[in-house]
């Protein structure tokens, strides 16, 4: 078996970490950080905003039971590609749609889902993600991994994390673990 890795930014990573978890092909999924100028960032600092960092997922995953674009649908349905700089109520650069790519060919199929859903007009507004090659992945601290299942009654988790991971299971339920 032949792994792959990507990694996603679309906006707190304990929404999108949670669902990238439980797909099937997906051996795991990482919360931390990249894209941003300070090595070793903790999450006070990134949160901070000078880091220049987004909050992210590291996937690694089987491209033989899940395809790359694949991935990227899920994640296209996990956040709003057209809030710039934010997700809901968490606002700052951290926070910003980035697909970063680890090939010359998760690049071209990451604009290639862009330009498609810009054509197809699903999200009402121009898509503001970024399309950027990927560069030291930091993970973020041991309580931020796997967040949702350890605190589910969080409130957070509750009204932000929880009805994503609901989207998710409605919509690719047949590709859960």
């Amino acid at each position: 078996m032949t792994l792959s890795v990507a990694t996603l930014a679309g906006g707190c990573f304990w929404c999108i970490e949670t669902v990238f978890n439980r797909l099937r092909g997906v051996e795991s999924a990482v919360s931390g950080y990249m894209g941003g100028h300070t090595p070793n960032p903790t999450y006070e600092a990134v949160c901070n905003g000078d880091t220049g960092h987004a909050e992210v997922v590291q996937v690694t995953f089987d491209p033989d039971v899940i395809a790359y674009r694949d991935l990227l649908d899920v994640f296209f349905t996990l956040h709003d590609p057209t809030q710039l700089n934010r997700q809901g109520n968490d606002v700052g650069t951290q926070y910003r749609s980035a697909i970063f790519w680890h090939t010359p060919e998760q690049k071209a199929e990451a604009e290639a889902a862009i330009a498609e859903l810009a054509a197809s007009k699903q999200f009402g507004a121009p898509i503001v993600t970024e399309v950027t090659e990927a560069t030291a992945f930091y993970p973020a601290e041991d309580y931020h991994q796997r967040y949702y299942e350890q605190n589910p009654h969080q409130s957070y988790c509750q009204f932000v994390v929880a009805p994503k991971v609901a989207k998710a299971e409605g919509k690719f339920g047949d590709r859960l673990k």
